[in-house]
């Protein structure tokens, strides 16, 4: 399967503190409509750690049954206890998922050997296409090249999605990993066009919570060698990026899409909403962008 272009990062829509269902699909059937590539469920944009382990393997569910094969579906099932994400990734191969999101684990800050056999356990255990996802500024352990390198001899490693910023990456990978084809996405909206530069293969965005249309057109000129109008996209998108960011993820996109009438404005603590000086700012770029959800 060709992993390329654009990816959302997936809000998990709440009512009254329960996962909203009704919502959820809705949301996911107008990515449908707008192009979007594919759909990540369950990650750190759809409040994953403060999902029971139920509400997640409904928010999976849900998310492959409305899709119906029109989208891939890269279900996020990481965790930093290897047993807990193998099971998690049991469950998204059972569901259909077309691949898994397993984040580098947090908190408890492994070796370098640790994450080796931390995925290697996994990999093993599961025959289903991995995508490590290494975000340092959330999981403090940041993967070295050296160890992208060594799991992606295995098979069922397939790609990586990097949040790292260092934009050196996807060109070393390229060159390091000749024996397969590893795809590389970009964890960091305001650099995809960067991380394509460098040769990276695609994004898993926030910002295509918003603007998924606006996402996939810049990947798609980007991959049909129409530079011009991916630069003069990503442009356009520089000021959504920054400010969806203001305050911790996905808190503003969480917001904004409340804005739109996606859902409810609810986040489940410890993540807050956020301040009216922060509100105003995102809702003056979503008037200047003329979204519409429907």
């Amino acid at each position: 399967m060709n992993y390329q272009g654009s990816y959302c990062a997936l809000i998990t829509p709440f009512k009254d503190d329960k996962f909203d269902e009704k919502s959820f699909i809705k949301i996911v059937e107008w990515h449908i409509k707008q192009g979007t590539k594919g759909i990540v469920p369950c990650g750190t944009t759809g409040e994953s750690p403060t999902l029971s382990h139920e509400e997640h393997k409904k928010v999976v569910e849900t998310a492959l049954e409305v899709s119906n094969g029109k989208l891939q579906v890269i279900a996020g099932t990481g965790s930093n206890s290897t047993k807990e994400a193998i099971s998690l990734t049991k469950h998204a191969k059972e569901q259909g998922a077309s691949s898994a999101l397993i984040v580098v684990p947090y908190y408890n800050k492994p070796s370098q050997n640790g994450l080796i056999e931390h995925y290697l356990k996994i990999a093993d255990s599961v025959d289903l296409p991995i995508f490590i996802y290494n975000i340092p500024g959330r999981s403090v352990v940041d993967m070295h090249n050296d160890t992208i390198q060594k799991l992606s001899e295995h098979e069922n490693i397939i790609g990586i999605k990097d949040a790292s910023n260092d934009l050196s990456r996807p060109t070393h990978i390229k060159k390091y990993i000749k024996h397969k084809k590893f795809f590389q996405l970009s964890g960091e909206d305001a650099t995809q066009l960067a991380f394509l530069a460098q040769g990276g293969d695609g994004v898993i965005s926030v910002s295509a919570n918003i603007v998924p249309n606006m996402i996939a057109q810049l990947h798609n000129s980007w991959f049909s060698e129409d530079y011009a109008k991916a630069i003069k996209i990503d442009l356009e998108l520089m000021e959504l990026n920054n400010v969806l960011f203001l305050e911790s993820n996905p808190c503003p996109v969480k917001y904004a899409a409340s804005n739109l009438g996606m859902c409810n404005y609810e986040l489940r603590l410890p993540l807050t909403k956020i301040t009216n000086k922060n509100k105003i700012s995102i809702d003056k770029i979503l008037k200047s962008l003329n979204i519409s959800f429907n």
